[in-house]
């Protein structure tokens, strides 16, 4: 009992000492007085450290639309809500993720809007209500909300469980330092949802907009998601898949009615010359919704086939879009990997160089560009260019396996190591990166996360090369990790 409550005494006293640290904020909007381990600079600098991954993660494409006229005007509308906002100091950076999936979402201090939802929107009093939504989840602090609920949870969880087996706490601590990568994955509960929309329309209408647009924009909104589930083959009715593509905002629950009352009871802030500002928002739209024809028709169709082995038909289909418009980065990138696939090397090199052309930032061009010359052999040439993409975009996950190849090719194990480890966390059913992992490590002298490493590419594919390989390691290291076998008492 006494060793019982030694093991328990520490953790409680940790858990103390949270509670003690959390400050209890004003919550901006409701006024009321809340638990809050995340300050308003911590909250920031989550929000930084996870929108490179978040703008770049996306089905069907990702990074952010090229159209700085576009984005000056709509980026003006953002700063006017987030300015009649409950934190109106807080910064806010706005784009357009170039993406056909119908999505919002917001971190603190940056708000998105996908092409493809952009383009389903009929007015800037549309925009002006869905930009809202999302800048009132930052103004009711509904993020940090929940990593403090979430940090809270964890650490509870971790120090009881520590308490009744009396191993080391203090992996649970530090693990509540590892939440920035986790911000977009986070799913608002009903209470939140209807707040932000609350929040959206009182915004739209303290500028000077027609409430009764929220509620044109939420129909539109399940509307271009509709037509967006047709494209993939799916019901809008299978709910798995709307959350799967939504899974940053999902609106299931919020019904039109509720908005409508919403829209009743709120007062105008003064009233706009137009209301709606619908003829201006479908003039300075009107490229964007051409572009997005030529994705849908075209690449997304193309990016469709060649992820079911249709390569001929994937190129045909991309090469339209080309045609049709040949400014975008993601087409010559779809067909470098296309000329990747037939082994045509050199045509592979040249479109992803196109794609740099276009755009130097483009991500994927990077990724493609250093898989390329991971294939031919020119490990330290695909380094080079696979550490920019990891620059853009550190969550590649794909980009981060050809770069630990790549360094472990190079012999360079500690790095390989820290690479492939990202992908083995995101990949775990990987048939072989497991004995590469284990590989370096062992290389590296950590015998004991080699011998794990090992043991799991033996859970994970045991018959194959890598697999025999790493059952030959296992048996060597095994001595050495677990110690000699103990000798039955005489």
């Amino acid at each position: 009992m006494k060793g019982w409550f030694q093991r328990a005494a520490v953790p409680v006293l940790l858990l103390f000492v949270l509670f003690t640290m959390a400050s209890c904020a004003v919550n901006p909007v409701t006024g009321r007085t809340e638990l809050m381990l995340i300050s308003e600079s911590e909250e920031l600098a989550l929000g930084s450290r996870a929108y490179a991954d978040s703008i770049w993660s996306s089905i069907g494409g990702g990074g952010e639309y090229d159209d700085p006229a576009l984005k000056a005007y709509l980026s003006a509308i953002v700063r006017d809500i987030q300015r009649a906002s409950h934190r109106p100091g807080l910064p806010v950076t706005f784009a357009i993720q170039n993406s056909s999936v119908p999505n919002a979402w917001a971190l603190p201090g940056h708000v998105v809007i996908t092409r493809g939802l952009l383009v389903g929107l009929e007015s800037e009093a549309e925009f002006a209500f869905v930009m809202g939504h999302e800048i009132g989840h930052v103004s009711a602090r509904h993020t940090a909300r929940q990593l403090t609920y979430r940090t809270l949870q964890a650490a509870g969880l971790a120090l009881a469980g520590a308490a009744l087996s009396g191993r080391d706490y203090g992996e649970g601590a530090l693990a509540m330092g590892a939440v920035g990568s986790e911000l977009l994955l986070l799913r608002f509960s009903r209470a939140d949802e209807l707040e932000a929309d609350h929040l959206g329309v009182e915004y739209m209408a303290a500028l000077g907009y027609d409430p009764a647009e929220a509620v044109a924009a939420h129909r539109n909104l399940e509307r271009t998601v509709s037509r967006y589930m047709e494209s993939l083959g799916k019901s809008p009715r299978e709910r798995g898949v709307f959350e799967d593509l939504l899974s940053t905002h999902p609106r299931t629950s919020v019904r039109i009615e509720e908005i409508s009352r919403m829209a009743e009871s709120v007062a105008y802030g003064g009233r706009r010359e137009d209301p709606t500002g619908r003829e201006r928002f479908r003039d300075m739209t009107r490229a964007i919704r051409e572009t997005h024809r030529v994705y849908r028709e075209g690449y997304d169709r193309a990016v469709a086939a060649f992820s079911r082995g249709e390569v001929r038909a994937a190129e045909t289909l991309v090469d339209g879009a080309i045609a049709a418009d040949p400014g975008q980065p993601p087409f010559y990138v779809l067909k470098g990997y296309i000329r990747l696939r037939r082994e045509d090397y050199a045509g592979a090199e040249r479109l992803f160089a196109r794609a740099l052309d276009i755009d130097p930032a483009y991500q994927p061009a990077y990724r493609g560009r250093g898989t390329l010359h991971y294939l031919m052999g020119d490990y330290g040439g695909a380094v080079s260019i696979l550490e920019r993409a990891v620059e853009i975009f550190p969550g590649d996950v794909s980009a981060r396996y050809y770069l630990g190849m790549s360094l472990y090719e190079l012999r360079s194990y500690g790095r390989a190591a820290a690479n492939l480890s990202r992908f083995a966390s995101a990949r775990p059913r990987d048939p072989a990166v497991h004995y590469y992992l284990g590989s370096s490590y062992e290389h590296t002298g950590e015998l004991g996360a080699a011998y794990t490493e090992y043991l799991i590419q033996l859970k994970v594919a045991p018959s194959t090369p890598e697999g025999r390989l790493a059952a030959a390691r296992a048996a060597a290291l095994k001595p050495m990790v677990e110690g000699p076998p103990s000798r039955p008492a005489p």
